[in-house]
């Protein structure tokens, strides 16, 4: 990613050449921007915006996945993640919220929203929420017999 990637007004992040060659936008938080934005004013990139340890290059992938693993120990979490993972918790806490499927088709790159299915599941905290239709139409009609 280059700094000219990140578009703050419209809080958006420009990833080039991803899967299929293909560009796309995803989405830039406002918690990130006011980090990214401290980021940038103190280390100043130039052509990368996480430059890596060989100069004029960016950060491995590698390197990514050591400080990932280390931020995920010092945590404590002790469930086995990945950085891929937090691409899965992102489409799944955007289809909580009640994203429609296809916005999340869309940030995350896929041609197929039968390829998104498979990154977002619905978590039995929620399904708990959900009255059955059943439970409304009784419940109201009890509710009116005991007045």
């Amino acid at each position: 990613m280059k700094p000219e990637d990140i578009d703050a007004e419209r809080r958006l992040i420009r990833i080039k050449g991803a899967k299929g060659r293909k560009d796309r936008y995803t989405l830039l938080s406002e918690v990130a921007l006011g980090t990214l934005s401290l980021y940038i004013k103190s280390y100043r990139p130039v052509k990368w915006l996480f430059p890596g340890q060989q100069e004029g290059r960016h950060v491995t992938t590698r390197t990514v996945q050591k400080i990932f693993d280390d931020g995920v120990k010092k945590a404590g979490i002790i469930k086995e993640v990945s950085v891929h993972s937090l691409r899965h918790s992102f489409a799944t806490h955007l289809l909580e919220r009640g994203v429609d499927l296809r916005y999340i088709q869309e940030l995350l790159g896929h041609k197929s929203s039968k390829t998104t299915e498979v990154y977002t599941h619905v978590s039995n905290k929620d399904l708990s929420k959900i009255r059955s239709p059943l439970d409304s139409i009784l419940g109201q009609e009890v509710a009116s017999e005991d007045k």
